[in-house]
């Protein structure tokens, strides 16, 4: 098959599209400045701009881009390129696919934050994105983008995804070196619901929702039996054979983080219920599998 992907440079495109490749897929990786290679596109995503031929000749269209969610400072500015980055991407791409005669699948990145803080509640596919908070309105925006190619008879997959472990790359890499310096602990309490999936899952996950043509619709790309943040401090401590006793005070951290603040103190209960209905089998079923796939 011929995948084209949108943030193929990024921790998760660059590792999906080696393993697609690995697969015997053709991977177009979609890139904003001069193709450096023959499997490179050039686009324009705030111009709304991309090669017709490219998609008219692609079986699936992937979006994974976005500007980063570990930035400061927030400030209006970089909310709006953050935003933008999400939204102009996606539409771009659901516009050209609903001109294309050949209509490929499109599948579009999105998040968990649109579900908000719901506590001990089990938050699945069908508990509403109706959160209060930047993060919130950013996920809407972005999934409500895919809606051309929708129209126009598509199918679309959303791909809430949650935190993705693996030691090279995302939040986990960022954790490791306090965490090996023995001052990683629980953020505020460690009560709240902490979702993730191993990056082995992940990309097993999205190819399996780019490659089944019976599947449509949100899914949530995480893995089963979320635990809290202080079990995942806890885990992470013992593989690493270090003290996880000092907390990060939630107060501090909602100034400093800006609107990311509080989606790191937020409980989200995901299950990945569409998924696991589908037939999809995890290869990191709890906290202990997925982490020490990360290290590995």
């Amino acid at each position: 098959m011929q995948i084209v992907i949108a943030g193929a440079t990024g921790f998760l495109g660059r590792s999906w599209s080696q393993a697609l490749a690995g697969q015997g897929h053709k991977v177009i990786r979609l890139v904003r400045r001069e193709p450096s290679s023959s499997d490179e596109v050039r686009w324009d995503p705030q111009g709304g701009t991309v090669d017709q031929a490219v998609i008219d000749t692609a079986d699936v269209v992937a979006n994974l881009a976005g500007a980063p969610l570990a930035h400061f400072p927030w400030t209006d500015a970089y909310r709006r390129e953050f935003l933008a980055s999400r939204v102009d991407t996606t539409r771009t791409l659901a516009e050209a696919i609903a001109g294309s005669d050949r209509k490929p699948v499109l599948l579009a990145q999105s998040g968990i934050a649109g579900y908000g803080d719901r506590g001990n509640e089990v938050i699945t596919e069908d508990t509403p994105v109706d959160a209060d908070t930047f993060m919130a309105d950013v996920v809407r925006r972005w999934e409500s983008a895919t809606a051309p190619a929708q129209e126009a008879g598509a199918r679309v997959v959303v791909m809430r995804t949650s935190v993705v472990l693996d030691r090279h790359g995302g939040a986990l890499k960022a954790m490791l070196t306090p965490f090996r310096l023995g001052v990683g602990g629980p953020i505020g309490n460690g009560r709240q619901y902490f979702a993730t999936i191993s990056l082995h899952d992940w990309i097993g996950a999205a190819t399996y929702l780019a490659l089944n043509d019976d599947l449509s619709g949100p899914f949530n790309l995480s893995g089963p039996d979320p635990s809290t943040n202080a079990e995942f401090t806890k885990e992470l401590g013992r593989l690493l054979g270090r003290p996880t006793a000092l907390r990060v005070p939630a107060f501090p951290l909602r100034r400093v983080a800006g609107p990311i603040g509080g989606e790191v103190l937020a409980s989200q209960r995901v299950e990945p219920t569409r998924l696991l209905e589908a037939g999809y089998a995890f290869a990191h079923n709890d906290v202990t599998d997925r982490l020490t796939a990360a290290l590995r």
